[in-house]
């Protein structure tokens, strides 16, 4: 059975209206878990949140530079574009680089999730495409990488090929785990997804936030290489609005999301690797979530703490914004700040 825990309560008025039941995992620079609530081994589908991992193998091999690829445009090799439309200008401009086909994307074509940008094509009446699916940066670094890996260029997605073995060994090797403690399945875009403990996604940050204790050589200088390209072009890992693209702004922070309510955060300064997943997959409280572990750790941006509140205030509202209730975190780091 799960281990999950309530890690927020929601008030309306005085009375619980909804419990927010999860998995939260703070680690150290040594891989050593300081706080958890549930099973800090209970398998996770990283989803999403292993994309920035998973970029590191075509930026190792230098194919950013082969096909003349800018670090603003690496960027979505990490993302989960919304649509707009500098993202799929930065997609048009790969494929045209390195000579694809966006017909060799494995997944079916869609409208964007940017609401404003799904708007502006249906008043067009113009037909949905494969470049719009949030994953298509993610699968134009599996593709540069199976054609240098020596594959077929279209087989990128399947499990047993080339580019699939090498993200899956960079995804252990970050993630201080082997295969006998990794399980595969598919992810929605048609993809291998890595399912690790808890534990093993909040070490995957921290290692990508201490770029110094990768322990594989030639994805630590990639990693020195590359985690800096997101900081400085936020935008483009999510978009407008969304929460990893203003995470992302802080210098102190790496962080993804990832489908199905898990979230992975590193911590520069701090050197520190956080990792949670909500049991209901849903994403409405990654906010408060945050907000509550920032607090407690103490001596982050207030920038960034603002943004979060903004994004999901302690206060519930109703549809006309009226103050109903509140939220209450159970999340408690043994009311000591982590340093």
């Amino acid at each position: 059975m799960p281990t999950h825990e309530p890690l927020i309560l929601e008030y309306r008025n005085e009375v619980i209206d909804n419990v927010h039941m999860g998995y939260v995992c703070i680690v150290d620079e040594n891989s050593k878990v300081l706080f958890h609530i549930g099973d800090p081994s209970e398998y996770v589908y990283y989803r999403s949140a292993s994309k920035p991992i998973q970029a590191l193998p075509v930026i190792m091999r230098d194919l950013d530079k082969k096909y003349g690829i800018t670090e603003e445009e690496s960027v979505i090799f990490s993302a989960s574009h919304s649509g707009e439309p500098f993202h799929i200008a930065i997609l048009e401009s790969i494929f045209a680089k390195a000579g694809l086909k966006e017909e060799m994307l494995i997944m079916k074509p869609t409208y964007p999730g940017y609401f404003p940008a799904k708007l502006e094509l249906l008043k067009k009446d113009l037909p949905p495409r494969k470049f719009y699916h949030n994953c298509a940066g993610k699968h134009a670094g599996a593709m540069l990488l199976q054609r240098e890996l020596g594959g077929k260029t279209e087989d990128y997605w399947r499990p047993d090929s080339p580019a699939q073995k090498e993200i899956k060994r960079a995804v252990m090797a970050l993630s201080e785990t082997n295969e006998d403690n990794t399980k595969v399945g598919i992810d929605g875009c048609g993809v291998p997804v890595f399912a690790v403990g808890i534990k093993n996604i909040a070490i995957g940050y921290k290692n990508l936030a201490c770029i110094d204790t990768i322990r594989d050589e030639k994805l630590r200088e990639a990693a020195g290489v590359y985690l800096p390209r997101i900081n400085r072009y936020p935008h483009i890992i999510r978009g407008t609005g969304y929460l990893c693209s203003l995470m992302n702004r802080d210098p102190n922070l790496i962080s993804k999301d990832g489908a199905a309510g898990v979230y992975g955060c590193g911590m520069r300064k701090e050197r520190l690797g956080i990792s949670f997943k909500m049991s209901s997959g849903e994403d409405t409280v990654w906010p408060l979530i945050l907000k509550s572990i920032f607090t407690q750790i103490g001596g982050q941006d207030p920038q960034t703490l603002e943004m979060l509140d903004k994004l999901r205030p302690d206060s519930v509202f109703n549809d006309n914004d009226l103050v109903v209730g509140h939220y209450e975190s159970l999340i408690c780091l043994d009311r000591k700040p982590i340093r």
